[in-house]
């Protein structure tokens, strides 16, 4: 049998007849621990069954960080570089499984190639050609059930294949496909309604400071996820989509208020003056004084000046 390698992406998955080979596979509790970056040629599934944690992976010489939460797991692609980070004392519980791909052997009734999956399942074929370095997503224990099930039969049988492991694989790799298509494309319905829980929020709390992650939990979703559904549907980033709505209300407080422009920037979320003009200039194409100029009459400036400021919102 020859050895593919291990990327999940490679045509001759989808040409020829290849099934996997393991390299690791392990149930394991890990607290207060730092992983040094390290790669291998196989693809990794990380599962996170309780607490947290954080993974860093390297992409396009860029480290991009994933904090997980029980439920979710990270498709890593082979020769990716990764490390793991668990801040808390409290131990999280992962499963983890890493496999390669190798030839079949011709004529071996209980092999099932990854090929012949992807021609049975369109789900499987779209995932095969989506490049990634890494992927996260939330799972509602349908590859949990496959993948701790794999992981024991592997345990049973130290390592060696047998054909209840090729459906076990089988199984996983469907699960695993599916559930990237659904994170891909989501129902209008269930797309409107977390898209409207997002805008809520950032309408509700554009005055102070927000981090994706915060919205994310708010709506119980994914970061990385929110971040996709959101582009996806609206045709802007979340960042994109709050920074303009700050600079809206920044409009209003200069055209109908007297509040000092140096205070504006705390009034819409922004704690500084230097990166509130910036926004302003570019979602306004001027500046906060040009625009109170703009839109303020004279008669309102002295008017104004007998009118009390509007309460600061708390924070």
């Amino acid at each position: 049998m020859s050895e593919l390698g291990g990327s999940l992406f490679q045509q001759q998955l989808l040409e020829n007849g290849y099934g996997p080979r393991f390299h690791a596979y392990y149930y394991k509790q890990w607290s207060a621990y730092e992983m040094d970056y390290h790669r291998h040629n196989s693809t990794e599934i990380m599962y996170l069954m309780s607490g947290s944690c954080i993974v860093d992976v390297m992409a396009d010489e860029r480290e991009e960080r994933y904090r997980l939460k029980k439920g979710e797991l990270i498709l890593l692609d082979a020769n990716v570089p990764h490390r793991l980070i668990v801040e808390n004392e409290v131990a999280c519980r992962m499963l983890n499984v890493e496999f390669s791909f190798i030839s079949l052997e011709a004529g071996s009734e209980a092999a099932i190639s990854i090929s012949a999956l992807a021609k049975e399942e369109a789900a499987l074929a779209e995932l095969l050609q989506t490049p990634f370095a890494s992927l996260v997503l939330p799972d509602p224990e349908e590859v949990l059930h496959a993948l701790k099930s794999l992981v024991l039969e592997l345990d049973r049988q130290h390592g060696k294949q047998n054909v209840m492991v090729r459906l076990l694989f089988a199984e996983l790799l469907l699960r695993l496909a599916r559930l990237h298509r659904e994170q891909l494309n989501p129902s209008r319905q269930h797309a409107h309604h977390y898209i409207r829980k997002v805008t809520e929020y950032l309408h509700q709390n554009y005055d102070r400071g927000i981090r994706v992650e915060e919205v994310a939990a708010a709506v119980n979703l994914h970061p990385g996820y929110l971040h996709r559904l959101f582009k996806q549907h609206t045709g802007r980033t979340l960042t994109d989509y709050l920074n303009a709505l700050r600079m809206d209300k920044a409009k209003m407080l200069l055209a109908g208020s007297v509040i000092p422009i140096a205070d504006i920037a705390d009034y819409v979320g922004i704690g500084s003056r230097q990166y509130f003009h910036l926004l302003f200039r570019k979602y306004s194409d001027c500046t906060p004084t040009e625009y109170r100029e703009r839109t303020e009459p004279d008669s309102w400036k002295t008017a104004a000046l007998d009118r009390p400021f509007p309460e600061r919102a708390n924070s």
